[in-house]
């Protein structure tokens, strides 16, 4: 039920008290009056939610606090029936993209609505000035629009920001009796401080349906990847006094600051033990609430006399611990990058705001829980050049993306355009670069946009004592187009490879090359034999691949040398039960990793593996027979921040001549060793570089039903 006072106070009902006299012309008074009382209520009250926008003025304040006063009131019953929100909503299902019809996304804002429980007249939730801020963002913003009809998406007037401060017996309620809600298909939830005590769980507990939660408080079991938007929880003590500048020089006298109030215990301890086994003053400073429990203010926990401006203190050290609390999402990610300083994040599974588009690891140290006690050597370890490119893309990433309401607001909205139009979104180098005028690259090779068709490619063949099958595969690699020559590594020492007269005649240079050492390594040594930039690697059992298909993806290598570009796939994914990073090899649409059994590479990428592989990568492969080509996957994809590319739709790739008991792939302990690799690796490198994407190249024509004639590529395997 709503409740809508006309122009004077004077309510609809009350019209029914004027006296009628039985003369036409108060009868016809009477019916004007009628008319112009009913019109002044719909002009007011913006029934039809098709008006323009009352509740906000962009001409000055004065005008917004008279829109406020204009408020609505809805009567809601308490909400009996929890149903949360829909744990298994995809952008595929939850959304209706048929909405979406212009070519920019458009966002209506529901008229502000003071929501009252019918009984005992109680707020569901007071419109905070953060949210306002929110709202007025959107309102200012090109993704306003006035009109419902033409909405992609909606906004409730709704604050549900913190949960602590509103009613989620009554929120449901709120959000159903809107006028476009339809189980929140299309609508658009703010929620920074999810949960309640004492559990404090990372899910929004009100009856958001279908709805898309733009949050502050998510971890990998509750993030809906590609639907929901994980965004900061904002800190209040941001003002624009307290942001440095981009040319500070402040002087960062301490390695590590922790002024986090609300960390667990646990962790509270294994930093105390390890600020008092610190063998410097300056490696660690530990802070706490000084005695009058103010926000601004941080005093030692060794010496409280000693009181330090807060988050001003955070520009004094160059790393910035922020740990977990209560809360997994807290606003001292954004108060330690306010301060320029580079955030050390020991919370497991926590999603980092915009995650989908912003490369963390270029701004953020991440280590795990169980770690915390080794903080200090592994930023020891880290060099003064890559601290400090750290904290320019800090302050880069807080200045475009997370200064304000107003600068995460929009993002938020980007993120979400960039998903519905994908052709419009911006790359990832768009979104990380710290200016369109910087002089750094993103192709370490720096090489031309196009590397030269007449070079072809190098196919350096890793074999063993597969004798029929390398045969078989040189035949089918000879009638090649872009093939150059054809290297073979025979890593057999007990047994020498075939006289060279025995191999199949073919019209290109064939070489054969015995190794010392039986190593997975040796496929990407960079042999003076080689003279291509390119090299295909492939193992002597993969026959199945056409002469098409392998020219398609050396012409797709030109255009993007400093990738891997390649045939079999496969995926990592984030084991939560187990804590630890899992190799995939189900078929699925989304790749993280191309195998180097069958993909292209720059020879830049042999001599890395060979030379500059990080920690003892090279030497445990060789050891194991093992994850060689994860390890070439995580050198590239660290250095280029690319994913690597997979060429047509071909997921088969066994060998229909050769026996299990001959294949790596046929041991039950293979797929252990493959998972326990990227774990490992990506401890080493600090991070995990391997970037996930949903992409696929076809040639162009693709199953098109045109004449082969007219097509390239005629021979592309479908499976």
């Amino acid at each position: 039920m709503t409740k809508c006072k006309g122009l004077l106070g004077i309510e609809p009902r009350n019209i029914n008290t004027f006296h009628l006299k039985e003369n036409i012309l108060n009868i016809l008074t009477y019916t004007l009056l009628t008319i112009v009382v009913i019109c002044a209520i719909w002009l007011f009250c913006d029934i039809s939610g098709h008006r323009d926008r009352f509740f906000y003025s962009k001409r000055d304040s004065v005008a917004l606090d008279l829109s406020l006063s204009h408020t609505q009131e809805v009567l809601l019953r308490s909400d009996s029936e929890y149903r949360g929100r829909n744990v298994n909503c995809t952008f595929w299902d939850c959304l209706n993209i048929y909405k979406c019809e212009h070519d920019t996304l458009k966002v209506y804002i529901y008229p502000l609505q003071e929501f009252l429980d019918e009984q005992s007249d109680k707020v569901a939730t007071t419109l905070s000035s953060e949210y306002f801020q929110i709202l007025e963002a959107v309102l200012n913003s090109r993704y306003y629009t006035s009109n419902p009809n033409e909405a992609c998406l909606f906004l409730p007037s709704l604050d549900l920001l913190n949960q602590d401060v509103f009613d989620k017996h009554l929120a449901g309620p709120a959000l159903a009796s809107l006028n476009f809600w339809d189980r929140g298909e299309n609508h658009l939830i703010f929620n920074m401080l999810p949960g309640n005590a004492p559990t404090y769980n990372t899910i929004l507990d009100v009856n958001v349906d279908n709805a898309i939660v733009l949050g502050g408080g998510f971890d990998s079991w509750t993030y809906r990847p590609g639907f929901d938007v994980s965004i900061p929880v904002w800190s209040p003590l941001l003002q624009q006094s307290s942001i440095l500048p981009a040319h500070t020089t402040t002087h960062r006298k301490y390695l590590l600051i922790v002024a986090q109030l609300n960390l667990l215990p646990q962790h509270l301890r294994s930093l105390r033990e390890l600020s008092r086994s610190a063998s410097s003053a300056e490696q660690l400073l530990l802070l706490g609430a000084c005695e009058n429990r103010e926000l601004t203010s941080r005093c030692s926990t060794m010496h409280h006399a000693k009181r330090w401006d807060y988050p001003r203190v955070l520009a004094r050290g160059k790393f910035c611990f922020v740990g977990r609390s209560l809360r997994i999402g807290q606003p001292d990610l954004l108060e330690a990058m306010s301060q320029n300083c580079i955030p050390v994040l020991a919370i497991d599974n926590f999603v980092l705001p915009f995650e989908d588009v912003i490369d963390w690891s270029l701004a953020v140290i991440r280590i795990r829980e169980s770690e915390i006690h080794s903080v200090l050597r592994k930023l020891q370890s880290i060099s003064n050049v890559k601290v400090v490119e750290m904290q320019k893309q800090v302050q880069w990433l807080y200045s475009n993306y997370l200064k304000d309401l107003k600068s995460i607001t929009i993002t938020a909205l980007e993120v979400l355009e960039s998903r519905i139009f994908p052709l419009q979104a911006r790359s990832s180098r768009k979104w990380n670069a710290i200016s369109k005028n910087s002089h750094s690259t993103f192709n370490p090779l720096f090489l031309t946009s196009l590397a030269p068709k007449s070079q072809g490619f190098t196919a350096v063949i890793l074999t063993y004592d597969r004798v029929e099958s390398l045969f078989l595969l040189i035949q089918k690699l000879a009638v090649v187009p872009s093939l150059q020559s054809i290297l073979v590594i025979w890593n057999n020492q007990r047994k020498a490879p075939p006289h060279l007269s025995t191999f199949p005649t073919i019209a290109k240079p064939l070489k054969i090359i015995q190794t010392r050492e039986n190593k997975l390594s040796n496929r990407f040594y960079p042999y003076p034999e080689i003279e291509t930039e390119a090299i295909l690697t492939i193992d002597d059992d993969i026959i199945m691949l056409t002469s098409d298909e392998l020219d398609f993806g050396y012409e797709l290598w030109r255009e993007f040398p400093d990738h891997i570009v390649g045939f079999p796939s496969r995926i990592h994914v984030w084991d939560n039960a187990t804590m630890r990073w899992h190799y995939e090899s189900e078929w699925t649409n989304q790749i993280s990793m191309v195998l180097t059994g069958a993909a292209f590479h720059h020879k830049y990428w042999s001599h890395m593996y060979t030379y500059a592989m990080p920690g003892d990568i090279k030497h445990w492969v060789d050891d194991h027979m093992n994850c060689e080509d994860i390890a070439m996957n995580f050198l590239v994809a660290n250095i280029t921040n690319n994913p690597p590319i997979k060429v047509t739709p071909r997921k088969k790739f066994k060998c229909p001549e050769c026996t299990n008991t001959e294949m790596l792939s046929a041991d039950l302990n293979h797929m252990r060793e493959r998972s326990a690799c990227i774990d490992r690796f990506s401890k080493i490198y600090g991070r995990m570089p391997l970037r996930t994407v949903e992409f696929r190249a076809d040639p162009v024509l693709f199953r098109d039903n045109f004449p082969d004639k007219l097509k390239r590529y005629n021979d592309i395997g479908s499976l």
